[in-house]
């Protein structure tokens, strides 16, 4: 039975009327008063994460040069900027590293500049500090000119947004490393014989969790993205709704994904930062928060579920396979323990997001909410339920041995 509408929970938050909840104290109101009591006394549950998201990256509009040019090759303080549509449009991938000399041997020692990347870029630009800006272009009729040069800030660009196409996994791996050497990884650094475990995912304070069927999230949901305003765009990269799952909806690993897209002008370097995993590369810590408009009890009971029913599959890494071996299923409530036991050996566990800015997150939304300077908004489509996960092969594997 509907409690009530989202056009109603607007009313109340234009009004400052409206009772939010970040979803921890959702969960202990249910363990407090129960299901159908909570249901009756709230009206939007606030969720959150600040976690890397590698699959991420900016929209740059430069303005025109006088004499135009139509950029091919694009540099930003060092860091390759995709160039291949409009002639002064960008595109930086947080993963983006800076380029290094050819000839360079690529086993030495990283240098402090090879470990600024996309992300880093991204988060200064945010921040309003200058970069510079080196364009090398497509000489023709309408665009005579062949190279610029130039120092950019946020201020002095167009449009400058995040569009990222993978973010917000409802569910990822424990990261672990059987081998005897250590393993430099998208996980961070994981010890030989396993010496160390890493996890993702924040757990039952994760927005996708908390709508396991993706019942209220959809294309058009407003979010609270890198401390401005963003919107879910589409499914994301990888998006893998058919994986299995436990009784409760929530899946056992790697599910649905979405595409977030904000406008980063209004976002802030406290919630987007670049960031570097050694031997590895660039990526970016954003903090996302989803807010879940109480519209019945069912809400509230999705929302009630805690670490200890919310499971990751451990996986080692020192098998260089797409499908790696696993060592089972282990408890979120078990990760945040600090320890897990494998194969009989007690193995210490970190977290690779951050718990408190992920609370902190779904903290700063409430407020908003509260205030009145965040709504709601209605899904204008569904996230798809079917997609499958395809794999790719080697070509020469599959060429007929006739």
């Amino acid at each position: 039975m509907s409690l009530r509408s989202i056009a109603e929970i607007n009313e109340k938050i234009l009004n400052r009327k409206a009772v939010v909840w970040t979803v921890e104290e959702l969960k202990a109101k249910v363990f407090e008063i129960g299901v159908a009591r909570a249901a009756k006394q709230v009206d939007v549950v606030t969720t959150g994460t600040f976690e890397p998201m590698e699959s991420s990256g900016a929209i740059i509009n430069l303005g025109h040069t006088d004499p135009p040019i139509k950029i091919r090759r694009c540099w930003l303080d060092g860091v390759p900027a995709y160039s291949g549509f409009g002639a002064v449009d960008l595109y930086l991938g947080a993963a983006q590293i800076a380029e290094v000399a050819e000839t360079e041997d690529p086993t030495r020692e990283i240098t402090a500049k090879e470990t600024r990347g996309g992300g880093h870029v991204i988060e200064d630009l945010i921040a309003g500090h200058s970069i510079q800006l080196r364009a090398i272009g497509q000489v023709t009729d309408c665009y005579p000119r062949a190279t610029f040069e130039t120092t950019v800030t946020r201020d002095s660009i167009n449009q400058f947004y995040l569009f990222n196409p993978r973010n917000l996994y409802q569910n990822f791996i424990v990261g672990v490393n059987g081998g005897d050497r250590p393993l430099f990884t998208y996980l961070g650094p994981l010890q030989p014989r396993l010496g160390n475990a890493v996890y993702s995912n924040p757990g039952a304070i994760s927005p996708l969790f908390n709508d396991p069927d993706l019942q209220l999230i959809g294309i058009g949901t407003r979010v609270f993205m890198g401390g401005g305003i963003g919107y879910v765009a589409w499914e994301g990269t990888q998006h893998f709704p058919l994986q299995k799952r436990l009784p409760n909806h929530t899946p056992i690993g790697p599910a649905a994904t979405l595409a977030l897209i904000g406008d980063a002008k209004q976002m802030s370097p406290e919630w987007v930062r670049g960031c570097y995993f050694h031997n590895y590369g660039s990526s970016l810590m954003l903090g996302v928060g989803v807010p879940l408009p109480v519209i019945d009890e069912a809400v509230v009971e999705r929302c009630a579920v805690q670490d200890e029913h919310l499971v990751a599959p451990v996986v080692d890494f020192s098998i260089p396979r797409r499908v790696r071996p696993t060592f089972g299923l282990v408890s979120y409530a078990q990760l945040k323990a600090g320890k897990i036991t494998i194969d009989g050996k007690a193995v210490r566990v970190a977290p690779l997001a951050s718990i408190y800015r992920s609370r902190r997150v779904a903290e700063e939304l409430k407020a908003w909410i509260e205030a009145g300077t965040f709504t709601l908004s209605e899904p204008v489509a569904p996230i798809p339920s079917d997609r499958s996960f395809l794999p790719q092969d080697v070509w020469g594997a599959q060429i007929s041995l006739e």
